[in-house]
């Protein structure tokens, strides 16, 4: 076996053991169709290493030699995720197995500011975070950011966010420098698609769409169980999308785009344009629209006719077996009321079969905080495989 496909076979299996949480040799060799004489020795490898470890399978009899399963090892690593919202960070720490085993929230100073003081606020944090289990961040292997925006996650780059002033910004590098730990970042709504993956509603679906709705709307896509993110790291910007010529100004400086109508910041400026006096929230103008007002409710329906234009135009495209609605906004049911599921179905091409499901996932901010842990735990996994990984022993 040549070392190129010995180390893809070592994928192979390491993915298959993650997936499986624990599964005995004979039955890695069926889901990953390698012999069992190569699983036997790659994971005597991984054995050695310390990235797996055997565990007595559950539930077998006291009588005679208790079957033996493989699991990933968890103390091999300990990663970060942090999620970058509008006004906070939101961090979890994870073992290499996956498990939670610390969380940490601080407060961001303002939700915009250039990505070198981000990164410091995001440094200081991290750090925070480790010693509230009582690590450092030399215990610490790598770190995963997930930050709404347009970024190609190969190279850690960011062409913009609306969390930073400045555009093209080499934001892994950056953090990376500051941290001095490997840091890898991916559009927000990429990463909620992959804890969906791992731990929510998309276990066990190897085709759906995940779509969020906060301060802005995004989209992570999920084809044949692998993420999808597009040539140029720019993909399933669904919130950029446009549903309007020459429409409302988005915050990406363009115009009609679907956020523009549908996001936090949306609601708002269109309730402000109406009305003086004290701030408002989103919470008060949904309030004021369940209440009756005119304004209000013209506000919230337009924004539920546009959502439904743009699930529709998703179902037609990519036909998924599941869309999950997530985010803050999934608190409030606005946007997946009866009238807008129905505006759906009736915008979808029709045949004789039902429509895809939707569902939706409130969820908070750590949840996405563990999609970046678990893209920075398969960033470890190569890093490991290829004997660069630290902390495993």
């Amino acid at each position: 076996m040549n070392a190129d496909t010995r180390g893809g076979s070592r994928r192979l299996i390491l993915d298959a053991i993650r997936r499986a949480g624990r599964i005995a040799r004979i039955d890695l060799a069926r889901a990953t169709g390698i012999s069992q004489a190569t699983i036997t020795t790659i994971t005597a490898d991984m054995l050695r290493q310390g990235l797996i470890e055997e565990v007595t399978a559950e539930g077998h009899s006291r009588r005679g030699r208790p079957r033996v399963d493989l699991a990933l090892r968890g103390a091999a690593h300990v990663v970060v995720g942090v999620k970058v919202a509008h006004r906070s960070l939101s961090i979890a720490l994870m073992d290499f197995a996956g498990i939670l085993i610390g969380e940490h929230h601080a407060a961001l100073p303002v939700p915009v500011m250039p990505a070198c003081d981000l990164v410091q606020v995001l440094a200081d944090a991290v750090d925070a975070a480790a010693r509230s289990i009582g690590l450092t961040r030399a215990d610490i292997t790598a770190v995963g950011v997930a930050l709404a925006g347009i970024v190609d996650a190969s190279r850690g780059f960011v062409y913009w966010s609306p969390s930073l002033t400045d555009r093209n910004v080499p934001f892994s590098d950056l953090t990376g420098a500051a941290l001095g730990l490997p840091v890898f970042v991916d559009n927000d709504a990429n990463l909620v698609a992959m804890a969906e993956q791992l731990f929510g509603q998309g276990r066990d679906v190897s085709d759906f769409i995940v779509v969020t709705i906060e301060n802005g709307v995004g989209m992570g896509i999920v084809l044949n169980g692998a993420l999808y993110r597009g040539a140029r790291g720019c993909g399933a910007e669904f919130g950029h999308t446009k549903v309007q010529l020459d429409g409302a100004l988005c915050r990406c400086g363009q115009r009609g785009c679907l956020e523009a109508y549908v996001a936090d910041y949306a609601l708002l400026r269109e309730a402000s344009v109406q009305q003086t006096g004290s701030p408002i929230t989103v919470g008060d103008v949904l309030d004021a629209a369940r209440a009756g007002d005119a304004t209000a409710q013209s506000i919230v329906n337009r924004a539920g006719r546009m959502f439904a234009m743009g699930l529709a135009n998703i179902v037609n495209i990519f036909d998924p077996q599941l869309i999950i609605l997530a985010g803050e906004r999934m608190q409030s049911d606005h946007l997946y009321a009866q009238d807008v599921m129905a505006d759906l179905e009736r915008q979808i091409v029709q045949i004789d079969l039902p429509p895809p499901r939707v569902v939706i996932h409130r969820w908070g901010d750590l949840m996405w905080a563990r999609g970046a842990a678990a893209y920075a735990i398969d960033h470890v996994a190569d890093m490991s495989l290829r004997g660069g990984g630290r902390n495993a022993a």
